[in-house]
């Protein structure tokens, strides 16, 4: 690959709502975009789908099971490094309380709560939109 090329990362967000809250995690600091808080997920391996990719990387990063339900939306951003492909999904809780596996921290947070944690530039139109459509998206 030479110095022009930049790699694309498919990724694999999940929005998961769990009595009013959603589920968010702060990156490991010594990560890319380290400390920075996101939707629990992560990169896509080999030929496993996006949904197939949010079940496994959900496990390794907070011990819980998932289920997505409902794709939300696709966000291409770029990096100065790398392209990543992000691919929002809403998720059902299925079974385990979070833990720290592979995240700094975690947290259950109202969805207009989200505005208080530093997120990664490609999240913040998803983060309006689900304070705009709270009602819609949440019931709240």
């Amino acid at each position: 690959m030479s110095e022009k090329e930049i790699s694309r990362i498919e990724v694999g967000c999940a929005i998961i709502e769990r009595k009013g809250e959603i589920l968010i995690a702060q990156r490991k600091l010594e990560g890319h975009l380290g400390g920075y808080w996101e939707f629990p997920g992560g990169k896509k391996e080999g030929a496993e789908s996006i949904e197939e990719c949010l079940v496994r990387e959900v496990d390794e990063e907070l011990g819980v099971v998932i289920q997505p339900y409902k794709f939300l939306t696709n966000v291409v951003h770029s990096y100065p490094s790398r392209e990543v492909s992000l691919h929002f999904y809403f998720c059902t809780w299925v079974s385990g309380t979070p833990v720290k596996k592979d995240c700094l921290d975690f947290r259950w947070v109202k969805p207009e709560g989200l505005g208080s944690f530093l997120f990664p530039p490609a999240d913040r139109d998803i983060i309006q939109d689900l304070l705009q459509k709270k009602k819609y998206y949440f019931g709240v």
